[in-house]
């Protein structure tokens, strides 16, 4: 890229946006779960106890800024007040106007999370001005035996879930599911979840920091305190019917295999070995996530490289380009 424009006038126009692949600085969570494991992917800890790399957020105080090219600097909530289309392609901007509706994650657990959910649309914006938290998890490391938890064995009800709740007992009704690389699952709201210790994911959700927390295993921090509960909001927004969260999906090399295509998102799996030209003539965003290898961006008359645990943005204005490596990508976008 042109690093000699001034990007502060081309900004201030707003006339003119130049489009290439927009990587972003991480955003680092210090969490009581969390371990090391992020430092394989490229990230710089500040404590042993990281668990989130949030790689592109236009969450209120946790805005992503850019790392690369012209708009180095700049925040994400900027370039999209500035150029909305540009970036998000007219659709989305008349969906969501000014506001980027996803957010992508790499969680490193190194011991168990809370038993935990999520609130719908409805019920988010009612309580919390929010949108609600539909999610998928990609695994991309798993310790041997290591599981989550996702949902109820068999239908269950709110008697029996507190029932078990005051017990301690609420393990023992939930499905365990074991995981290795690979895995994939689909999180509707209302999902009764919790990753467990020795994993390490890419997260897809809806743009939303809200949880209702139900069960932390009884433990407590340096100085003794135990985290919040949240179990009266969370009463009305458990969906307590069986669900069936597994994806399963095909791995055709330079293909775009689906994993979830849902009202929030559409996510796909990309063994790419070679090249593979994408024609983005919809008008739409798109976000790689390279779970594995290295690949390049090839655009106009640029290349741009990036590595196994970069998040990358391709703005609605870039309408060609190829994808050139030996890499694993998820590829995201909103139809």
């Amino acid at each position: 890229m042109n690093s000699n424009i001034d990007h502060i006038n081309v900004l201030d126009s707003k006339d003119a946006f130049f489009a290439y692949p927009l990587l972003f600085k991480p955003i680092l969570k210090d969490r009581i779960w969390g371990g090391k494991k992020l430092a394989t992917l490229g990230k710089e800890l500040s404590s042993e106890s990281i668990g989130e790399s949030w790689e592109l957020s236009m969450v209120e105080n946790d805005l992503s800024v850019v790392e690369n090219g012209l708009y180095k600097n700049e925040t994400i909530k900027t370039l999209i007040d500035s150029y909305p289309e540009a970036i998000l392609g007219k659709s989305i901007t008349n969906q969501f106007g000014k506001q980027f509706p996803l957010l992508f994650k790499f969680l490193d657990a190194k011991s168990d999370l809370s038993i935990q959910l999520h609130p719908n649309d409805e019920l988010a914006k009612k309580r919390h001005n929010s949108f609600g938290k539909t999610e998928m998890w990609y695994i991309m490391q798993a310790d041997e035996n290591a599981r989550i938890i996702l949902g109820f064995k068999e239908d269950s009800s709110s008697e029996e879930y507190l029932e078990n709740l005051n017990n301690k007992t609420l393990p023992s009704i939930l499905k365990e599911y074991k995981v290795k690389k690979g895995d994939v699952f689909f999180i509707e709201t209302g999902t009764i979840h919790a990753i467990g210790a020795g994993i390490l994911l890419a997260e897809i959700q809806q743009t939303s920091d809200i949880t209702y927390r139900v069960y932390d295993w009884d433990r407590v921090d340096e100085n003794g305190n135990s985290r919040a509960l949240h179990v009266d909001l969370a009463l009305e927004a458990i969906n307590y019917q069986k669900q069936n969260p597994e994806i399963l999906y095909d791995k055709v090399e330079n293909n775009e295999n689906l994993l979830v295509s849902c009202d929030f998102f559409t996510s796909n799996l990309i063994p790419l070995n070679g090249t593979k030209e994408i024609d983005n003539s919809n008008d739409l965003f798109y976000v790689y996530i390279c779970t594995e290898g290295n690949f390049e961006v090839q655009f106009e008359t640029q290349t741009m490289n990036f590595k196994e645990g970069d998040t990358i943005l391709i703005p609605a204005a870039m309408q060609n380009y190829v994808l050139k490596g030996n890499a694993t990508l998820l590829q995201i976008f909103i139809k």
